[in-house]
């Protein structure tokens, strides 16, 4: 699949969208339609636990268009309504990440309503950052939709705050993450040659179940660094920590990763913290 970068059009209006001449003569949108996408996760380091109880971790997020959400917002004068599609298990509204990117812009600017509808392709609880992806499309949709006029630096700094991956979304290219994973830098890291075959199995894990196996250390050579080797030696160098563990409790997951290698793949890792493992082909695979 192609890199994604953050010059691609990621916004896309639907041809009856809806708009209103502004007294200055420019048009104010009233309804937006986009595509989250998700992220992988090569490499994951756990290397601290600090004292507010998240944990130091060293990443790099590279964002794979092959699945992606759909994600409608339309203004209406005021309110919260929600629906979402493909999904068994609803959350509470406001429990909804779309919903709380919106209540914390209200926190800051004198915005009236939204219907968000979402329709899910991305699985949860497969470490792909589908909730994480859908908040950010939906503060750049905000953004745009009430011309709020937010930096790119404001609207990572307002997405860290709904979660940890959920600034990576704003740009959407390959970056190193430190801290919670918020603290990024842009990598020269373009995958293009490559096919990446992603399973889930039908299990999901929370955050919480894989952080309480994790013992923190730190790496002999920073993940900055490995990440600059050939793609063909990653398998020998490039780990995510979760799998130690998790592998071991969901021996299903190891065979995923096993099963890519022997059908050839040049790396094979779990994303995140699972359940979904990745394999990265050669075109002419």
């Amino acid at each position: 699949m192609p890199a994604c970068h953050a010059g691609g059009r990621e916004f896309e209006s639907r041809p009856d969208r809806k708009t209103k001449a502004a007294s200055n003569g420019s048009l104010i949108l009233y309804n937006m339609i986009t595509y989250p996408n998700f992220k992988i996760n090569i490499g994951l380091n756990i290397v601290a636990k600090r004292a507010d109880g998240f944990h130091e971790l060293q990443t790099v997020f590279y964002p794979v268009d092959t699945l992606k959400d759909e994600l409608e917002i339309n203004r209406i004068e005021e309110g919260v309504r929600l629906s979402v599609l493909n999904v068994d298990n609803l959350c509470a509204t406001e429990d909804n990440l779309c919903v709380k990117a919106f209540r914390l812009l209200q926190q800051h600017f004198d915005i009236d309503g939204v219907e968000i509808k979402l329709t899910k392709n991305i699985p949860f609880g497969a470490g792909l950052g589908g909730g994480s992806a859908d908040a950010a499309f939906a503060l750049k949709m905000y953004n745009e939709l009430f011309q709020l006029q937010l930096s790119t630096n404001e609207l990572q700094s307002l997405a860290a705050q709904l979660g940890s991956d959920t600034a990576f979304f704003v740009e959407n290219s390959p970056v190193y993450a430190t801290g919670r994973g918020e603290i990024m830098t842009p990598i020269n890291l373009d995958l293009s040659d490559y096919k990446i075959e992603v399973i889930k199995p039908d299990f999901s894990i929370s955050t919480k179940e894989a952080y309480a196996g994790v013992h923190p250390q730190q790496p002999e050579i920073n993940l900055n660094e490995l990440i600059q080797k050939p793609i063909s030696e990653w398998k020998h160098c490039i780990h995510n920590d979760f799998e130690d563990t998790l592998f071991i409790k969901y021996p299903q997951l190891q065979e995923i990763k096993d099963d890519f290698y022997a059908r050839g793949a040049v790396y094979a890792s779990m994303s995140g913290s699972g359940s979904a493992v990745y394999g990265l082909f050669p075109k002419a695979y």
